[in-house]
């Protein structure tokens, strides 16, 4: 069975996205494609597009379209390899988007080792073929280690209780599945979130660490000037306050621009890389209703100066 994926902010994203039908961009998070399959139908004949995916499931979507539309092409990478795909085509993007995050299909599969409510061995990885899996590193890993990627990364104030319970577990019996740490997350969780399943911050911590998603991320967003064309748009959309505060505050930095420290300068002198377009933007109370996975959702646009 097909697992469906509805595309987050998508007619929003690409109208920001497309400002020159006949320019070049590029997709970071292909998924399904619902996002790179609205920017071609945007672009003219001569327009192209470029796209990234860390997982194999949607790569092989991904070279469905490549083969019906000579416009498009795909690369099994991090959108973090950014730059050397610019460099190796010799050209800078018009526009560069981004939607953070796990897809639908990858927390829907119980074979990838995202869920917590679904039992399936613990895997966590986008790309099922790099080094370290989740099962891997929880049994392996000290407790301080384990505490401060939950706390870190899931911002889960009981964190160095889930690692002391983690670390006591597996001096019985390792941990091979979502299920079973799971478990032993919710016994350790003192105070339950209502609504909210007690090890989704862990769970969260745990699986941006193994994948490397905040360090892609601002990679990406170091390069981003450098790839894109002046009035080119950057188009990202995160998931929870970790990713979007790392965004907010690199587009402030780079609206603000570099001053000398202790000397006058005047406004003309600063070097301002990006501008705001915008206010943020989330998803409409009707998107929320149809697909409850996009309230957390946070769009944020800044155009290269």
């Amino acid at each position: 069975m097909a697992l469906k994926h509805e595309t987050v902010l998508l007619h929003e994203a690409v109208a920001e996205l497309v400002v020159d039908p006949d320019g070049l961009y590029f997709d970071g998070t292909f998924g399904r494609g619902g996002h790179s399959t609205l920017i071609l139908s945007r672009l003219s004949e001569v327009g192209r597009l470029i796209a990234t995916d860390k997982d194999p499931d949607a790569i092989s979507v991904a070279r469905e379209l490549e083969q019906r539309d000579s416009r498009f092409s795909i690369v099994h990478d991090s959108f973090s390899s950014v730059k050397n795909i610019a460099e190796k085509n010799g050209q800078k993007f018009s526009g560069v988007l981004l939607d953070l995050g796990v897809s639908s299909p990858q927390l829907d599969d119980a074979s990838r080792g995202f869920s917590f409510t679904h039992d399936g061995p613990l895997d966590m990885r986008m790309n099922p073929e790099s080094d370290l899996s989740a099962a891997e590193w929880i049994n392996s890993a000290e407790e301080k280690e384990i505490a401060d990627v939950i706390f870190n990364y899931g911002e889960e104030k009981f964190s160095r209780r889930m690692a002391k319970a983690i670390v006591e577990r597996r001096k019985e019996k390792e941990f091979h599945t979502t299920l079973d740490l799971a478990e032993v997350i919710k016994h350790a969780n003192p105070a339950w979130e209502k609504s909210k399943h007690p090890a989704t911050r862990a769970f969260q911590g745990i699986r941006i660490f193994i994948n490397k998603e905040l360090d892609d991320l601002e990679s990406f967003l170091n390069n981003s000037a450098d790839v894109l064309n002046t009035g080119g748009r950057m188009v990202v959309i995160s998931f929870h306050s970790l990713e979007d505060r790392i965004v907010k505050r690199f587009i402030q930095k780079e609206e603000k621009g570099d001053m000398p420290d202790g000397l006058p300068v005047t406004a003309d002198l600063i070097q301002t890389r990006f501008k705001r377009v915008g206010k943020q933007r989330k998803p409409s109370k009707s998107e929320v209703d149809v697909n409850p996975r996009a309230r957390s959702a946070v769009m944020r646009i800044a155009e290269r100066q």
